[in-house]
């Protein structure tokens, strides 16, 4: 294949033309100190063994060869994958074997260049460029072509400076080998920052007096403060979590109901719900607690949607935190598939904090889980409204995302996306409001016996 003149880094090294990916030093072609003595003098036993010789480097040098087209051959991209989101951007590559790599970056203008060590240019390479979005928040756009023989190089111009990680991942569920570029802006968003500014609109409009009674005085609502809902989507990105028979993906599902329900949330004058994430993306377990804990939430909702073996299953269910045994296998088994998100989705190892560990050490844990279960039980009989309970006790075990510490927090498998009439139901826009709706009220009574803690960085007084 021709090399793509393309300007800039894409052109090939200098000094590097010609070298194998990945050799180092003299070429493994070139004749070795102990051939010499084959190639001097002029008897014929001594052309003899030249001949023979000769015959052993070119079987060398066709094992070599082969060796090397094998790996090669191994050794490609066979998908690509980019998803945005305001959090940051993530670059997957997928092939059968590990991807060997090179990352840097350049400024004046901001770019990041990727060197793989692969034979050929594949289609999923090349299509990389048309997968760029306009909106993306840090890549402008990317550039493929080849570099020098074994090296293909992809350019990421950027819409700015940013911080990024690359990792590798091994094969696990339908994924092969993945090389993950992640994209994170230099300074972090505040999530924090952006609910109070959401808070202080919400504050204007409630106290903006009303145009139709222009003569009786405005009042100011009589709220202490804003309780915070967090609410979280289940999995997103590489992670499509449950899949129906119709091709359902658990993780759109989540993320429609979620969005349904912080519509409603914030049409309550007392709460305020932030969405751990607003797109199609990954988002660690821990980074999902992380952002209730910055903004210090009063709850925490994780939205699923539960699947099993076989299609008879049906119905809605309510999980809390056990530090414990679980409640049930069914429980301790449901929780172990969720805390597996992070291996199906890609989380970089190499760089994560004990922060879950951490939080199971926090004494206000028990009452914590208390308050989560009165929380569950409240969300509970609102779904029985909904939907049918496939239990009807509030169910525990260890799942992960539920380890925020002094935030009560839940857990709701909406309904069984795996029973074909219930996958259809989580299909439609009024089914998801119905559940949002219930989920809502069930917040409502828990907070009609248990008001929030008066200490807020969301206070409207």
């Amino acid at each position: 294949m021709a090399e793509l003149g393309l300007p800039g880094v894409l052109q090939p090294g200098v000094g590097l033309r010609g070298r194998v990916a990945g050799a180092r030093g003299r070429s493994p072609f070139a004749a070795g100190p102990g051939n010499k003595s084959d190639f001097s003098g002029g008897s014929e036993g001594r052309r003899s063994r030249s001949a023979f010789g000769g015959g052993r480097s070119l079987a060398l040098l066709g094992t070599l060869a082969a060796a090397f087209f094998v790996a090669s051959a191994h050794a490609q991209v066979l998908a690509s994958r980019i998803w945005p989101a305001r959090d940051y951007t993530r670059l997957t590559l997928e092939s059968p074997a590990e991807l060997k790599y090179k990352v840097f970056s350049i400024k004046d203008p901001e770019r990041l260049v990727l060197d793989l060590e692969v034979a050929e240019l594949s289609p999923a390479l090349a299509e990389l460029n048309s997968k760029v979005a306009v909106d993306d928040p840090y890549v402008q756009g990317l550039r493929v072509a080849r570099n020098r023989p074994g090296v293909i190089r992809l350019v990421l111009d950027l819409k700015g400076e940013v911080k990024p990680q690359v990792f590798t991942l091994p094969p696990i569920g339908d994924y092969g080998h993945r090389l993950v570029l992640d994209i994170y802006p230099a300074v972090p968003i505040d999530p924090l920052a952006a609910l109070i500014a959401e808070s202080e609109k919400k504050q204007l409009v409630l106290e903006k007096p009303d145009a139709r009674a222009p003569d009786k005085p405005t009042e100011k609502p009589k709220v202490a403060r804003l309780a915070t809902i967090v609410i979280d989507a289940g999995h997103g990105g590489e992670d499509p979590g449950a899949r129906g028979r119709r091709g359902t993906r658990e993780k759109d599902v989540t993320l429609m109901i979620a969005k349904r329900l912080k519509t409603l949330v914030d049409d309550e004058p007392s709460m305020r719900a932030l969405l751990t994430r607003d797109g199609d993306y990954v988002l660690k377990l821990e980074d999902r607690v992380k952002k209730a804990h910055t903004v210090k939430a009063d709850l925490f909702v994780s939205i699923h949607a539960d699947a099993f073996v076989r299609p008879t299953a049906r119905g809605s269910s309510v999980f809390a935190l056990s530090e414990k045994r679980a409640t049930s296998e069914a429980a301790r088994y449901l929780a172990n598939e969720a805390n597996r998100a992070d291996l199906i989705a890609g989380v970089n190892l190499t760089s994560k904090e004990d922060y879950i560990q951490r939080t199971l050490l926090d004494l206000y844990q028990t009452a914590t889980i208390d308050h989560s279960l009165r929380l569950g039980n409240a969300v509970l009989r609102q779904l029985g409204t909904v939907n049918t309970l496939h239990k009807g006790q509030v169910e525990q075990a260890s799942f992960h995302v539920l380890k925020a510490p002094k935030i009560p927090s839940i857990l709701v498998e909406t309904a069984f996306i795996s029973n074909p009439e219930e996958e259809k139901k989580l299909n439609d826009q009024t089914y998801q409001d119905k559940l949002a709706r219930a989920i809502l009220a069930g917040i409502r009574d828990y907070f009609a016996k248990n008001p929030p803690r008066p200490q807020s960085p969301l206070a409207l007084n």
